[in-house]
């Protein structure tokens, strides 16, 4: 099902999370980055629009400032994650330019999502960008998002942007290959949940587990976040990110992961 989900859509939304954004060594792994890059010019080319969601912000501020790592003090993160929005959208540019495309940045906060006029401005801004062949990239603004207006997660926001594009699929990319009955890093004989059409009646019969090392989601906020896009009709896929050429491979049928449908 997941080869034909993605021949269909014209629209999609992929987001990208830490774990798959960071080497062994916790920096930005500009390998997959660029790998990954080509990958999506060439959907491009064939006719799709791409909107990413990425993570690692953070991530990479700490790759540039390594003498904060043990700050944890919110003025210290917040200050991490100005510093690495350059440093990740200057490795998202670099990703890029080989294939003559461009990129926006759009960093919002869960007060944009509640203004209607906001709404709108950042519906149009995605619609031009997208049809102008210039490849979005949205993160949420940790500069200036305290508590009170956090989206909290990029699975949320992935979410969120699929339905105010209006987009024809969401696919999620993390470090398992998909939903499983139990957590696949603590119980060897943990299988994969290949299709999901009632996420009330999965909720009851998983092992949700807890939140990975880099990222601030696990999988009850990619649960979420299915939620959230199969309720306006669309479909989410959940796959490993860090597989080779994995948006490639689970167009070809050839990588595993979990179909989420309303």
């Amino acid at each position: 099902m997941i080869p034909e989900l993605i021949a269909q859509a014209r629209k999609i939304v992929i987001k990208i999370g830490s774990n798959t954004l960071a080497d062994q060594e916790g920096k930005i792994n500009l390998g997959f980055l660029e790998e990954f890059a080509g990958q999506v010019a060439a959907f491009i080319k064939g006719g799709k629009q791409i909107v990413i969601v990425s993570s690692g912000a953070q991530v990479a501020g700490l790759s540039t400032l390594g003498k904060w790592v043990r700050k944890q003090d919110i003025h210290y993160k917040q200050a991490l994650c100005a510093v690495g929005q350059v440093e990740l959208m200057g490795a998202w540019l670099r990703g890029f330019a080989p294939y003559s495309l461009h990129i926006g940045q759009i960093l919002l906060t869960r007060d944009d999502f509640g203004d209607s006029i906001r709404t709108l401005n950042m519906r149009n801004t995605l619609f031009t960008l997208a049809d102008e062949g210039i490849v979005p990239i949205i993160n949420e603004n940790d500069t200036v998002g305290v508590e009170e207006i956090k989206i909290g997660d990029n699975d949320t926001l992935a979410a969120q942007s699929a339905v105010l594009w209006s987009a024809d699929l969401l696919i999620l990319f993390s470090d398992i290959d998909g939903l499983y009955n139990k957590n696949p890093k603590e119980h060897p004989d943990a299988e994969l949940v290949r299709e999901v059409r009632n996420l009330g009646e999965i909720r009851n019969t998983i092992s949700a587990g807890g939140v990975n090392s880099f990222g601030t989601g696990g999988i009850a906020t990619k649960l979420d976040a299915a939620e959230q896009a199969v309720r306006y009709g669309i479909p989410m896929i959940l796959a490993h990110g860090g597989r080779s050429r994995t948006l490639e491979a689970l167009a070809a049928g050839t990588q595993p992961g979990t179909v989420f449908l309303g």
